[in-house]
């Protein structure tokens, strides 16, 4: 059964499956606490998450959140954006999909094509919030690499309490799609 894309469907953090959207993350790397998933009209669906940076994973602090924790927060979002899109049904282009298919495609196949971020105010990495919205999905049967290819455009941005905020926009392509 699939969501009536039209109205505005909001659901809670889902405990079950965001330990396992998260499971190929080192434990220091799992920095996305909770993550709720909303879809306005016209049928877009949004998540936006919580975030905590202990101790950065690959360098120390250096006191701001930095283009490659914003790399790594914003594919913890967009993953779990798509894995609950799959599971309510929530983007067509995927309507096929169930659960399975996300985890098989996941790491192989789910692929950033273009990547921008912007960083308007330093913001601190300890705690702070994050968004990935789906602007735009298109599937493609006969691509010239991949059949079929199904391709995201999504939009994000990172924020915290005293003001920082950075932004992105991000294409992101599945391969081999097909179920």
């Amino acid at each position: 059964m699939s969501v009536d894309l039209t109205e505005g469907v909001t659901f809670e953090t889902d405990r079950e499956l965001l330990p396992l959207v998260l499971r190929p993350y080192r434990d220091h790397c799992k920095y996305m606490r909770s993550a709720v998933v909303a879809v306005e009209p016209p049928g877009r669906p949004t998540v936006s998450g919580d975030f905590a940076i202990g101790d950065s994973c690959y360098i120390d602090d250096t006191g701001h959140f930095n283009a490659v924790e914003f790399n790594i927060c914003y594919n913890q979002l967009a993953y779990y954006l798509i894995a609950k899109s799959v599971k309510e049904r929530l983007i067509p282009v995927l309507g096929e999909w169930e659960l399975d298919d996300f985890w098989r495609h996941q790491l192989p196949n789910i692929l950033i094509t273009s990547f921008r971020s912007r960083f308007k105010q330093r913001m601190r990495g300890k705690r702070f919030f994050g968004s990935v919205s789906l602007t735009d999905s298109v599937r493609l049967e006969k691509s010239d690499r991949w059949d079929p290819l199904v391709v995201l455009h999504t939009v994000c941005r990172f924020w915290d309490e005293t003001g920082g905020r950075s932004s992105g926009d991000v294409r992101l392509a599945i391969t081999d799609s097909a179920r």
